[in-house]
């Protein structure tokens, strides 16, 4: 029964495989007017095993925006000719009468780093800036409803190459969001799934595609952190989503620490052994990410959401993107303008895409309700993080709490009790600060907040490491804030301050009590 059973399971997996994007299905777009764009275009197909066949070189503009005119003469055109000419599609016309690809063999493309990322907004010409004038002074302009831009990311452009007469302003809806299966099974032919890998450095860039495919030897193991934002009305729906996200690790045995306070994590949070991050709302980089010794797990998957977290990808000190690849993160989402929210990437829906085994460029499409729009991927596009969640894959020390914790969850995932005790006679014999901390975060979660303080204070007195006994005490004192009050959270805070020497995340305990206990103002002085 056990060979009948193992055989199943193999032939499974061989089918699920078998649906993924290959090597020969990918195209890899790089900029002939840039050397380290070529070298970096060679470097990822080596790689990956992508055909010479399927590079392509386009000598574009050495610039990150373009316009509209630049976007049509020198990318949109000449790529579409070569598609037709190496017989990559076969075009033909939709039920509607559209024209458009009807069969295709390349599914993906890559741009490299060099290649432009936004078009910018259309500027009018003279006579419509003299025509809208007359206009507003008659009184009879109407503006453009909200959302119609010609502004847009490359890569979502490029998402629809074949297909003709495409309002320019707008986003277009995507048929592939929220779907379950692979690409290969989707009947899309019309449809490219674009990703990009860009970042301030072609060595960065190298170190996206060299994680990746680390982490997909063994499996990406570590903690979850969410940072939750708050906010009122319509956006209550971006909480929601790491909400659901905190709920899905809970029952996957992933640690997961969420923050519920309307401000971001503080400056320098001790966010160690972070191997997924979910954020939002700040327009600049902040909190762990202002710490210069912060860095993510390898092969890290990580996002911010905001306007313009994609808004440049050179500057690290500026914006999201660029600041989460350069703090070694494998993967992020972002925007090259505004989206607004009902049109950014899903995060509840990305995530649980990954774990279901989907590949970076798979699960980013599903999880985008619009093309031809904002959004774009950053990272190895091939890139799946979780396929070894299931615990195969090869072993790494470093990973196996988390491979315990996250066993124990799958094997007793109907006796929740029965993970608890097993999992503390794992921690209790061992002194194993992961497991002693992650069943204060599980009891959390189940707001079982005493028992919560209990194995937070195990997992503080376990931890050699000062920034990981300092975010115990950020548990306990987070955990008493939002169950008896901000009084005894206070106290606590104090308490740590004494206990932990200065390191560079102290700041983040600092600015904390700054927000429970702000400084009396000086007195004003008699004039």
């Amino acid at each position: 029964m056990n060979i009948i059973f193992r055989l199943l399971i193999l032939v499974i997996a061989a089918t699920k495989l078998s649906a993924q994007l290959a090597p020969e299905q990918v195209a890899v777009l790089y900029n002939s007017h840039s050397a380290e764009s070529k070298e970096l275009a060679q470097y990822y197909a080596n790689a990956r095993g992508i055909p010479q066949a399927n590079l392509v070189a386009l000598p574009l503009p050495e610039k990150d925006i373009i316009s509209r005119d630049e976007y049509n003469k020198t990318l949109l055109q000449p790529l579409k000719k070569i598609f037709t000419q190496r017989q990559w599609w076969k075009m033909g016309q939709s039920q509607d009468g559209i024209i458009q690809p009807i069969s295709a063999k390349i599914k993906a493309l890559v741009c490299m780093r060099g290649v432009p990322y936004k078009i910018a907004q259309t500027r009018l010409t003279p006579k419509q800036r003299q025509a809208r004038q007359q206009a507003k002074a008659a009184g009879t302009f109407t503006p453009e409803p909200k959302g119609q831009t010609s502004a847009a990311a490359v890569d979502s452009e490029l998402s629809l190459l074949g297909t003709e007469g495409l309002p320019i302003k707008g986003p277009i809806a995507n048929p592939y969001f929220n779907k379950e299966h692979a690409f290969n099974e989707a009947n899309l032919p019309s449809m490219l799934l674009v990703g990009r890998i860009d970042a301030p450095s072609n060595t960065l860039c190298k170190s996206m595609i060299d994680d990746a495919l680390t982490i997909e030897a063994k499996g990406l193991w570590g903690m979850c952190y969410l940072d939750l934002s708050l906010k009122k009305g319509n956006f209550q729906a971006a909480d929601q989503w790491l909400e659901d996200i905190a709920e899905l690790n809970y029952q996957k045995g992933i640690p997961t620490v969420t923050d519920r306070n309307k401000q971001t994590l503080t400056t320098n949070y001790p966010m160690e052994d972070c191997a997924i991050y979910f954020g939002w709302y700040t327009q600049h980089r902040n909190g762990p990410l202002l710490n210069p010794s912060f860095r993510f797990r390898k092969g890290a998957i990580a996002s911010h959401l905001h306007s313009y977290s994609a808004l440049q990808l050179r500057d690290v000190e500026q914006n999201w993107c660029a600041a989460i690849i350069a703090r070694g993160a494998a993967a992020t989402l972002g925007n090259v303008y505004e989206p607004y929210l009902g049109l950014v990437h899903r995060y509840d829906i990305f995530y649980k895409r990954l774990l279901e085994g989907h590949t970076l460029i798979e699960a980013a499409y599903m999880a985008s309700p619009a093309l031809s729009w904002q959004n774009i991927t950053i990272g190895d596009p091939l890139y799946r993080p979780f396929i070894h969640i299931d615990g195969s894959g090869e072993k790494d020390f470093h990973d196996l709490d988390y491979r315990a914790i996250r066993l124990a969850n799958s094997i007793w995932k109907n006796e929740p009790k029965k993970v608890i005790s097993k999992l503390k006679i794992a921690a209790e014999a061992k002194d194993k600060s992961s497991i002693f901390e992650y069943l204060g975060l599980r009891y959390r979660h189940e707001k079982q907040n005493t028992q919560a303080i209990d194995y937070f204070k195990k997992a503080l007195h376990s931890h050699a490491i000062e920034s990981d006994r300092l975010r115990q005490w950020l548990h306990i004192a987070d955990t008493q804030r939002h169950s008896v009050g901000k009084e005894t959270a206070i106290k606590t805070l104090r308490k740590a301050k004494e206990s932990i020497p200065e390191i560079a995340e102290t700041l983040s305990l600092k600015a904390l009590l700054n927000i429970l206990d702000p400084p009396q103002p000086p007195p004003v002085g008699n004039n």
